[in-house]
């Protein structure tokens, strides 16, 4: 089975992000970044069918050079390859321009794939577009937010997250997944793993070498204002009587949270 994983580079999700309001970007400096965690499990995953099925493992990312240590990673937790698909641009939140990148990275260079894995989204971007609009620009089946995979022969079974219930999809390979948490439990890095990666070469991709042109890769969303998040409002103690304190909760549940 051949299983292509595409991984992002994103911000530590413990790390204090700021603004440079000039450029309407995050200030990278400081910022320790790491593989987004679900793409962890998209990775975990594509290691376990093989294990399972035989085949080989890629991970592809879409970004600069400094992409590279994020592919180390993969390439220590046991992926067979990496490819870095090279790509000036900073962070656009643009999902159809990396989605048609994706997609003619496929067509050209992973033509003999059997299986698309992605995490249900990146941290940061937030925006679960991706691996849909991928599975839509290749016509092949999707099946998002999954949380149980079973592959037998050119046939899969995928379990969904929906609200309240869960779905089983059925559909024909070649395909794409999003893998959900709850998926697996990704595993770490070994030092053999380590050691391995590092000798690795990762060929480099330009997207001049996919056939893409300036027009197919140009943003198509625009930032017009970047900020974070108000801080939280201080924490309320009432006081008084039971009786006292429920009118007041009622209330301020009534006049300012506006939930009943």
């Amino acid at each position: 089975m051949n299983i292509v994983v595409f991984v992002k580079r994103v911000p530590d999700t413990e790390s204090k992000i700021r603004i440079q309001h000039q450029t309407n970007a995050i200030v990278e400096e400081g910022l320790n970044f790491v593989i987004s965690p679900n793409d962890e499990y998209a990775v975990e995953e594509g290691l376990r069918l093989r294990e399972a099925h035989g085949g080989k493992v890629t991970a592809v990312s879409v970004g600069g050079e400094e992409v590279l240590a994020t592919l180390k990673k993969c390439l220590a937790m046991g992926a067979d390859e990496a490819v870095l698909i090279k790509d000036d641009l900073k962070e656009a939140y643009d999902g159809l321009r990396l989605a048609r990148i994706m997609a003619k990275a496929v067509q050209n260079r992973f033509a003999d794939a059997d299986l698309l894995l992605f995490g249900r989204m990146s941290v940061g971007a937030d925006n679960a577009q991706i691996p849909a609009m991928a599975a839509e620009l290749l016509g092949w089946p999707q099946a998002t937010v999954v949380t149980k995979l079973v592959i037998e022969g050119r046939t899969a079974v995928a379990h969904r997250e929906i609200e309240g219930a869960q779905e089983n999809v059925a559909f024909a390979l070649p395909a794409v997944v999003s893998a959900q948490k709850g998926l697996n439990e990704p595993r770490y890095e070994t030092l053999k793993g380590i050691m391995a990666a590092k000798k690795k070469v990762i060929p480099v991709l330009t997207l001049a070498e996919l056939g893409l042109t300036a027009e197919e890769t140009a943003p198509q969303v625009q930032i017009r204002k970047m900020e974070t998040p108000p801080p939280k409002a201080a924490g309320r103690i009432l006081t008084g009587t039971p009786e006292e304190t429920a009118k007041k909760l009622v209330e301020l549940l009534r006049g300012e949270a506006k939930v009943i």
